[in-house]
């Protein structure tokens, strides 16, 4: 036992992340790591800072899998939404969207113009081209971990281009020592977002032999299906399933819930996954508990539209003959689709040209009415004004069926969170809190243990993170204190940039970066790397 530590939480219910019970205990901190004692045994005589956490819950630091903040927080490092609820590690790269590697740094420069409506489009030094170089820009300049994926557009951006084109052998070796480099860098696995141009141009094939190398160096398949396939229900997420079983390789399927709009109910949607995993395979998924999502603007559009990158993108969308294209498409999908009332909960963000900003958290349904334009003309015409920087928030999981995915034992927590714009989904804000309110607390339809099992332990052993997610000797120091009886999100649909209460103080790599509520300035936090965490 140490004579002296940094810090000394104790009073407080330890719930570690495993699973396990609650149970009395104090945590001790020494650096950057934790240690664990007994409430009946002695403390150390003396701590640089003590912590009193009588009637609160000590535990792991939460860890968000789907996080839409890589290049937001390196603008803004403090990065309250998250660490103000109690995340500690966030991973990015997701919806096959990452932002490493790229060997080419006009390439990186185009895609962070092209996925501006979902990643957002700071003011930085864009001069970073490995996984590697991109890691370092976390390290101790952020106030939470970072960990990144290696989204399949960049890697076929680098090998293909940014068209529409098969990968061949060659394309896809070269694709596969990419990933593989990434992965030695650090990279936790392989993403893809297969609504997202380029990367929704591969094929089952190709995203099975990219799987196989990601598995092959301990990373995940981290997958957005590809929602139009087949009967638009099921199919989806049977070939995510197919992936990882062809590459032998665990496979995650993110933001999955179910949507009103689905022939059949949840539980076929589940059964899936558990008829998978009774076969064998490595497949778990995460769920944001929100109704809204949100993505950029540019989803709207067919995937034709949008190849070649933006400069082509935008060819396309001052073409009269392109935009007749887009509207008979959209005709086909139905009356919905031609009329202002189809687009009434597509709340439009992100305007940064001040004769534009009138239309900021407007929905499209606003916008069509006042101009006299439809939905293609409206959309390509703003895509074109704020150089494609448009994001979109609009009605997603259904709030009848959330509660099976949060409460199912393979599921885990990733908020999708999204930033761009006055008014981004309660998701960005409000994730982690309201499944400690409402789902367990005030519900019940989970243990408090089994809840922050999911945010912490099941996560960090999905990525492969030894030392982080729980509370045991020898573990980094990400930790979060939090009053169950009071903890809840405040964010809502009209005022989602609100923060949540009962969470007091919240710890990353031996740092307090919340404390007594209140950000501490404290920039403590480091990218990831697979197999150094």
């Amino acid at each position: 036992m140490p004579d002296s530590v940094d810090l000394l939480i104790s009073g407080g219910t330890v719930v570690d992340g495993t699973g396990a019970p609650g149970r009395p205990g104090t945590v001790l901190i020494e650096g950057d790591r934790l240690r664990l004692i007994g409430a009946d045994e002695p403390e150390p005589a003396h701590a640089a800072r003590r912590i009193d956490a009588t009637g609160y819950v000590v535990a792991p630091g939460f860890i968000d899998l789907h996080s839409h903040g890589g290049l937001v927080i390196l603008a803004e490092p403090r990065h309250e939404p998250k660490v103000r609820q109690g995340v500690t590690t966030e991973i990015v790269g997701v919806d096959g969207n990452g932002f490493a590697p790229f060997a080419r740094g006009q390439d990186l420069l185009d895609f962070v113009a092209f996925d501006s409506g979902l990643d957002g489009r700071p003011d930085l030094e864009y001069d970073w081209r490995s996984v590697a170089d991109y890691l370092a820009r976390y390290d101790e300049t952020v106030s939470v971990n970072i960990g990144t994926l290696v989204g399949n557009s960049q890697l076929r951006i680098d090998a293909l281009g940014w068209d529409d084109v098969p990968a061949d052998q060659r394309a896809i070796d070269r694709m596969r020592g990419l990933l593989r480099e990434a992965m030695s860098d650090g990279a936790v696995g392989l993403s893809s977002g297969l609504d997202y141009p380029p990367g929704s141009y591969a094929t089952t094939e190709e995203l099975a032999a990219l799987t196989r190398t990601a598995g092959e160096a301990g990373g995940i398949y981290h997958t957005h299906v590809r929602y139009p396939l087949g009967d638009r229900f099921l199919d989806p997420f049977r070939e995510a399933i197919e992936i990882g079983r062809r590459a032998e390789a665990p496979s995650h399927i993110t933001h999955f819930y179910h949507r009103q709009t689905h022939p059949g109910g949840p539980e076929a949607l589940l059964a899936l996954v558990d008829d998978a995993r009774a076969e064998g395979l490595d497949v778990t998924f995460d769920t944001y508990p929100s109704e809204w999502a949100s993505t950029r603007l540019m989803i709207q559009l067919p995937g034709w539209i949008q190849a070649g990158g933006p400069s082509a993108l935008k060819g396309r969308l001052a073409d009269r003959s392109a935009r007749d294209r887009v509207r008979k498409e959209l005709a086909a999908r139905g009356a919905a689709y031609t009329s202002p009332s189809g687009w009434a909960d597509l709340r439009l963000g992100g305007f940064r040209r001040p004769d534009l900003l009138r239309w900021e958290s407007r929905t499209l349904a606003d916008v069509m009415t006042e101009t006299g334009q439809d939905a293609v003309d409206v959309i390509c015409d703003l895509l074109l004004a704020e150089d494609l920087g448009v994001n979109q928030v609009t009605s997603g999981p259904w709030q009848e069926t959330l509660r099976p995915f949060i409460a199912h034992p393979a599921g885990m927590v990733g908020t999708d969170s999204t930033f761009v714009g006055d008014k981004p989904s309660p998701r960005t804000y409000g994730s982690f809190p309201r499944i400690l309110g409402q789902f367990v607390r005030d519900e019940r339809l989970l243990s408090l243990e089994a809840a922050v099992h999911k945010m912490t332990g099941a996560a960090a052993a999905r990525l492969g993170l030894r030392r982080r997610g729980v509370l045991r000797d020898g573990a980094f120091a990400d930790i979060v204190v939090f009053d169950a009886a009071t903890v809840r999100s405040e964010a809502t649909y009209d005022e989602p940039r609100r923060f949540p209460v009962g969470i007091s103080h919240v710890v990353v790599n031996g740092v307090l970066v919340v404390d007594g509520g209140d950000h501490t300035g404290a920039t403590p936090g480091r990218g990831i790397r697979l197999g150094r965490d």
